[in-house]
């Protein structure tokens, strides 16, 4: 993408607290051209979602608020602020032509009233106090329609609790505790009890469930997206009104960061995992909002250690112009303009959620975290392994690369692409995972990190109606062996009612520290055809050429396939698969050119996987599944050869 004009997020250092503020303006800046003349409706694309156009501009309207609030709270300046306080009057006009309209049930209304709100309650001198006597009872009004109406039972709970917050700010008679209090008391039977130390294994807690008990995913939601956010800037409005629930808070704000550090690698990318991941650099808002909240962090770490997770996360987004349209508004994707890996609630301006990534600009330039210098991630004080049970996750940090393997999570509901958001074996921060295109081809299901499978009965076109399939719904997954040496994940799932699959997935060991190994028990009714796919990679080698190109079936330099195993190496690393299955004929390797747009970083992509036929009965699979991000190719051949051993206990 060629932008139109220079750009100072994408030439950012972000370095100091001027760095940080630059960024967050050269975000709001190009919104300028799409704003009407009301300043209510911002308009920046025409990609469709299930809420209609009205809220799709509000949206817009409403998700720069988050950096815009936290920018001009810590002493900023932007002389743009006028549109928003000129939007927030015309948008909640209902005699106006750019009224947004009030909250009816389950309304994304509700969902962009929790930036408004953040803004009345931070800086009502800025957003609400200069507004006329019509314009200040028009928002109390639009505010208090999402009290007592229908709304999801996860954390939209909190976009309430924030309205709520916002009309006790102004002192208005819509102000409902009664309601407050109710959501406060839902969300509270959301989270999850701390766990104690076991083993070698430090403890872990301050999680949240996005939603009640049948609700099994545990993603950035439960984090920097909704819930750690909202807790902490609930602590830092309610210090004195509600301290002891504020004071719980910020306890487990700080146990919850302990187990937070290991999602980002050491360069301060994070690892892509579940929904919304068009949030992008969203992900690094709960240490953001520890500086707007003043949560002192727990030991080990310190304030440089935060400081340096938040600014060497922005720097990983720096040069990305992929991420941007031609004009800087940013575009809906990951690593690049991309609507296939999207939910249907992502509209053009679903992406600003992102500025929630500036609230540390809140904190005056005294506060410790712009004073004190950067410290690198807390390799020295922190073990490489991590079991964090209420993700169900195993964090890995050998290797000079970060993933984590994961078991235990699903879709609660009909989620596009929801089994490669949730179900995949192992999610990286180098190598992110892949969506499926369609269901033609093993290149359309894009079966990266995990293991798919397809019926081969004769006469049975197309495996029982389907072409592949994947784990969509892990079984009595856990995480075994916690704070021993044999720590692993377990879980089983049935593609078929005649087909069970029991899955262990074991971490790197000390000496084969870029390889981890999966273990895999078939019962089946019927024969099969599989296809076990490593980390998908760059497909492009340094000599511009697809490395595997699926029409012609030529294989350009950096692919290697053979009998037992595949490797590719292109400018992110190394990546490959190998199959260590013993007593039978080994899968053949092969490089998969997965579909354009699959892969969330990658729009060009190469997946190494392994393919065989397994007849009806119990068969036994073992793979080692190798990533070396990029260190040189003498280093790839060393790390390559440190292959791992079987432990004989997982057959016991």
């Amino acid at each position: 993408m060629v932008l139109l004009q220079p750009n100072a997020f994408v030439e950012n250092a972000f370095k100091t607290r001027e760095d940080v503020e630059r960024g967050c303006i050269a975000l709001l800046e190009p919104l300028k051209a799409h704003t009407s003349a009301g300043g209510a409706l911002i308009d920046i694309g025409s990609t469709a979602t299930h809420y209609d156009l009205r809220a799709v501009a509000l949206e817009t309207f409403a998700r720069p608020i988050w950096g815009l609030t936290s920018l001009l709270v810590g002493g900023g300046h932007y002389e743009g602020v006028e549109r928003w306080v000129r939007g927030l009057a015309n948008g909640t006009d209902p005699k106006g032509p750019e009224y947004w309209g009030g909250a009816k049930a389950k309304d994304q209304r509700m969902v962009e009233m929790s930036p408004l709100s953040f803004a009345i309650s931070m800086a009502p001198d800025v957003f609400f106090s200069g507004q006329s006597d019509e314009a200040k009872e028009n928002i109390s009004a639009f505010l208090q329609t999402c009290i007592g109406k229908p709304m999801p039972d996860t954390n939209w709970l909190w976009f309430r609790v924030f309205a709520n917050l916002a009309l006790r700010t102004i002192k208005s008679p819509h102000f409902n505790p009664e309601q407050m209090s109710r959501d406060l008391a839902r969300l509270e039977e959301f989270q999850f009890p701390p766990h104690p130390p076991t083993g070698d294994s430090s403890g872990s807690g301050g999680w949240s469930n996005d939603g009640p008990e049948d609700v099994h995913q545990t993603d950035y939601y439960s984090s920097s997206f909704a819930i750690q956010f909202a807790q902490m800037t609930y602590a830092k409005l309610c210090a004195k009104t509600d301290p002891e629930r504020s004071q719980k808070f910020i306890d487990r704000a700080r146990q919850f960061v302990l187990d937070f550090v290991y999602y980002f690698n050491d360069d301060g990318a994070a690892i892509p995992f579940g929904r919304s991941m068009v949030y992008r650099f969203a992900v690094i808002s709960t240490f953001s909002a520890m500086v707007l909240a003043d949560v002192e962090p727990p030991a080990p770490l310190q304030w440089g250690h935060i400081k340096g997770l938040v600014l060497r996360h922005l720097r990983s987004w720096t040069g990305k112009t992929a991420i941007f349209r031609s004009d800087g508004t940013l575009n809906i994707g990951y690593g690049y303009d991309n609507m296939n890996m999207t939910e249907n609630y992502n509209a053009p301006g679903s992406p600003y959620w992102c500025m929630k990534a500036f609230a540390c600009l809140a904190a005056p330039p005294t506060h410790p975290f712009w004073s004190c210098s950067e410290l690198p991630w807390p390799s020295d004080l922190f073990p490489l392994l991590k079991a964090i049970p209420d993700p169900h996750h195993i964090m890995c940090r050998h290797g000079n690369h970060t993933f984590l393997l994961s078991s235990g999570q699903q879709p609660h509901y009909a989620m596009r692409h929801g089994p490669s958001k949730y179900c995949k074996f192992a999610y990286s921060s180098v190598f992110g995972f892949s969506c499926a295109t369609g269901d033609m081809d093993i290149a359309q299901t894009a079966g990266d990190s995990m293991l798919a499978l397809k019926d081969a009965t004769p006469g049975v076109e197309n495996g029982d109606g389907e072409t592949w399939r994947v784990r969509r719904k892990p079984i009595d997954a856990e995480i075994v062996g916690r704070g021993t040496p044999r720590v692993h994940l377990r879980s089983s799932w049935k593609p078929w009612k005649d087909v069970t699959v029991e899955t262990w997935l074991l971490p790197p060991q000390a000496d084969s520290p870029n390889w981890y190994l999966r273990v895999h028990r078939l019962r089946s009714d019927r024969p099969l055809l599989t296809s076990e796919g490593g980390w998908s990679t760059y497909g492009q080698g340094d000599d511009g050429r697809a490395v595997v190109q699926s029409f012609s079936g030529e294989t350009s330099r950096g692919g290697e396939e053979q009998v037992g195993w595949a490797r590719v190496t292109t400018q992110p690393g190394c990546v490959g698969i190998l199959d260590l299955t013993k007593g039978q004929d080994k899968r053949k390797g092969i490089l998969v050119q997965t579909d354009p747009q699959s892969n969330v970083i990658f729009s060009r992509s190469v997946l190494p996987s392994l393919q065989g036929t397994l007849e009806a009965g119990e068969t036994w699979l073992i793979t080692a599944v190798f990533g070396l991000p990029h260190t040189g190719e003498a280093r790839y051949t060393e790390e390559w050869n440190k292959q791992p051993v079987v432990p004989d206990w997982i057959f016991s």
